[in-house]
């Protein structure tokens, strides 16, 4: 006579392993339709009795099947964000921002990241549809054409940021570049520059167009005539605002400040200044734009428009969840604002050579 294995103990790991609705309805000592309906968040559930099935749920760490609920429910509750590129800080923030908003509100979020190119752009996009998004923010700061093509026949909702197609289920988040660039230049008058270079983004982008036009305006408006010589492209990129630093150096008559479409950019110059032996402000100021985290810890600290991912991500995830949830009421609210401000540290003073440069150092 053989002995027989001792049966194994059951552990709350095997249990949580088979658990389904099915389980988890025996043991709150209800249907699975109210399970399906609690799960899913219906409304008209009895407290009661939600009360007891996410009790279960809790005790035993049920993680419900999203697809499985997405195909019961016809709801996949999940929103695609698309972003240029997620080596600037400034996409890692807006992501956070617009996941915790979506978290809150019972939503999940698909990130994906473009880098500029076409091919991978499309993937993306075909990902999302595959993955029955109801909705794309895409925060890629340009119309991308394939985007309308692939989304828009399948009218998924869309929220672009700075200009997108006049069409239903679309929303547009308008930017006030010229507020916040205004009150750089005027930061900059009122301290005695009038040698004012402007390093801008990629020309191919709507927002480096927007802001190379604020700052012309802005300079006008000062009675500052630009100089165009002064006046270069760079590529939003550490890189792109050295190479275009040292550009600037390369003239014969060196700025006294420097605003950048971007802190990235504005990153880069102060590199490359420290490189070259002049000091930021005493030598020369610089300014950004975005206000990302990073800025503030310079040395010295970033002199910045401040462009709240914040306010973006709320703004946008609203468009979208109006767009899905109360498509009637919604049609009308096309634009939402997004306001800008500088922010004032300490990489700005007066111009080298001025009485009052002069008497701030002695």
């Amino acid at each position: 006579m053989t002995d027989r294995p001792a049966a194994k103990k059951k552990t709350s790991d095997d249990l949580t392993e088979r658990m389904d609705i099915r389980t988890i309805a025996r043991m709150a000592n209800v249907s699975i339709a109210t399970v399906s309906r609690t799960i899913n968040r219906v409304s008209t559930v009895n407290p009661k009795m939600a009360k007891r099935v996410w009790d279960v749920i809790e005790k035993l760490d049920f993680v419900p099947n999203t697809q499985a609920r997405a195909l019961v429910s016809g709801r996949s509750k999940l929103f695609g964000l698309l972003v240029s590129e997620i080596t600037n800080p400034f996409f890692p923030e807006l992501i956070q921002g617009f996941e915790n908003i979506a978290v809150e509100n019972g939503y999940e979020i698909l990130v994906s990241s473009t880098n500029y190119d076409p091919t991978r752009m499309s993937h993306c996009i075909r990902r999302m549809l595959e993955r029955k998004v109801e909705g794309v923010a895409i925060m890629t700061f340009g119309i991308e054409e394939p985007l309308l093509d692939q989304l828009a026949k399948r009218k998924v909702p869309l929220v672009f940021i700075d200009i997108g197609p006049d069409r239903p289920g679309v929303s547009v988040l308008k930017v006030d570049y010229h507020h916040g660039i205004r009150q750089a230049v005027q930061h900059l008058a009122a301290l005695g520059h009038r040698h004012i270079a402007f390093v801008s983004g990629p020309m191919r982008l709507h927002s480096a167009q927007s802001r190379l036009a604020a700052f012309s305006k802005s300079m006008q408006e000062c009675g500052i005539s630009p100089d165009v010589s002064q006046i270069i492209e760079g590529d939003h990129t550490l890189e792109g605002g050295a190479v275009a630093m040292e550009k600037l150096l390369a003239q014969k008559e060196l700025p006294t400040a420097v605003i950048c479409s971007n802190d990235m950019t504005a990153i880069g110059v102060l590199h490359k200044l420290y490189r070259t032996g002049l000091r930021v402000p005493d030598d020369i100021s610089v300014i950004g734009f975005d206000d990302i985290h990073i800025a503030e810890v310079m040395m010295p600290p970033l002199t910045t428009v401040q462009m709240s991912r914040i306010d973006i991500a709320k703004a946008a995830f609203a468009a979208l969840r109006g767009h899905v949830e109360t498509p009637e009421q919604f049609q009308g609210k096309r634009e939402f604002k997004i306001p800008t401000d500088l922010i004032v540290r300490e990489s700005t003073s007066f111009p080298r050579g001025t009485m009052t440069h002069l008497r701030k150092k002695s």
